[in-house]
């Protein structure tokens, strides 16, 4: 799983099989090892993003932060999408 950074120990990454067609970009967050049933938070065609799902139960108050992080860092987790899967779509 290609993963992009961290924050306070908690995984930001690509998983590697995102489907046939590829989804819309996302990236998941884990405390622990990655894995495919992890909290998942599209990128949006703004910059910003959107909760998908948490699944990892990640606390509501690090979730935030987490997502701001995200947003400050969208431009390099879409150039780090295009580079892994070749394509680009948003979710909205």
């Amino acid at each position: 799983m290609p993963q992009l950074f961290r924050i306070s120990g908690y995984r930001i990454y690509f998983w590697t099989n995102e489907g046939d067609p590829i989804e819309p970009i996302h990236v998941h967050i884990s405390e622990g090892n990655p894995s495919s049933n992890t909290t998942k938070i599209w990128i949006l065609s703004s910059g910003k993003c959107k909760l998908a799902n948490n699944n990892s139960k990640i606390p509501q108050h690090f979730l935030n932060n987490a997502m701001k992080v995200i947003e400050t860092r969208a431009d390099y987790i879409i150039k780090m999408w295009k580079k892994k899967f070749g394509e680009v779509k948003f979710y909205c």
